[in-house]
């Protein structure tokens, strides 16, 4: 059985109706060769990374930049997983409540330096909220999830 780990900051209801969506998503019924594995990114760590089969990321921008807790979860499993994890299927969903621009640049710029391997744009949800958020955080949990499933990441 492959796992998906999901690393969701959720500092609201709203934030956490998207990692809540993320994971059923994942979880479809139809999906059944997936572990989902969900944990806050100050729960999280290098272990998680290391036995996961693909990584999905969700922050809010906080400052134009991602989130505090996201930053520590990568300050303590960056070097720890560079070299084994290389390669890794990863999808980021950003809660902007502005642009997300640089919020996604810099996961991107870490993603990069880890040498994981997107599955999908990162989804950023800009602006005021909108309940259609969900739908799509629920949608790229199950992407990413058939997609792992099928071999095809």
């Amino acid at each position: 059985m492959k796992r998906l780990l999901i690393v969701a900051h959720a500092p609201s209801s709203n934030t956490q109706a998207l990692r809540d969506a993320a994971k059923r998503g994942a979880s479809h019924p139809d999906i059944e060769d997936i572990e989902v594995v969900t944990k806050p990114p100050l729960d999280a760590g290098p272990e998680d990374v290391l036995r996961c089969d693909a990584i999905l990321l969700g922050t809010t921008e906080n400052l134009g930049y991602m989130s505090g807790a996201l930053k520590d979860f990568f300050d303590r499993s960056y070097y720890a997983v560079l070299e084994e994890k290389q390669g890794l299927p990863c999808a980021l969903y950003v809660r902007a409540g502005h642009d997300g621009t640089g919020t996604r640049r810099a996961v991107e710029s870490i993603v990069t330096g880890l040498r994981w391997r997107w599955a999908q744009e990162p989804l950023v949800l800009r602006g005021e909220w909108q309940d259609g958020f969900v739908d799509q955080v629920e949608e790229l949990g199950l992407y990413l999830a058939a997609g792992l499933e099928a071999g095809v990441l």
